[in-house]
């Protein structure tokens, strides 16, 4: 398996999309039914080979990234060729940018000089989704950009 499989609430959602990846390798109901109960390796493995599907096409889609906490925030636009990368580090204590406050505290203090901003790009390697992936895994979420587009005014981004 090339990224994770689905969780069970995963495939739950996209149950529709599973029977149609069934009914592709012209495996029936029943048939699923008996692979399942005979055979349960090869029904993990046919989920997997489903879930590595999936998550490509959701990576391929994919444009914007988060990962936030309560210091720091990386905002990334997974470009064409790179990602490009809007860092902003809190270097004050007792502010967390994860709560409400901390984040008005952020909003209200771009100017702070304990708000430090940050910009980077960085070219793919060979499979641009498993760099996407790795982030993921690392705790970014896959988003709208809201925050990358509003962050960027104040960014030189590379």
């Amino acid at each position: 398996m090339k990224y994770a499989r689905l969780t069970k609430e995963q495939l739950e959602e996209l149950h529709p999309e599973f029977i149609n990846f069934l009914a592709t390798q012209s495996i029936t109901a029943d048939e699923w039914a008996t692979i399942k109960e005979n055979q349960p390796l090869v029904a993990e493995e046919e989920i997997d080979v489903f879930s590595d599907l999936v998550w490509e096409g959701v990576l391929t889609k994919a444009q914007y990234l988060e990962h936030i906490s309560p210091n720091q925030m990386h905002l990334f636009f997974l470009r064409e060729n790179n990602m490009a990368l809007i860092a902003i580090k809190i270097n004050k204590e007792n502010i967390d940018i994860t709560t409400a406050e901390g984040y008005g505290w952020l909003k209200e203090n771009l100017g702070d000089d304990d708000v430090v901003f940050m910009s980077a790009s960085k070219d793919y390697s060979e499979d641009r989704n498993a760099d996407k992936f790795k982030l993921i895994r690392e705790g970014a979420v896959i988003t709208r950009g809201d925050l990358y587009k509003w962050f960027e005014r104040f960014v030189d981004v590379k």
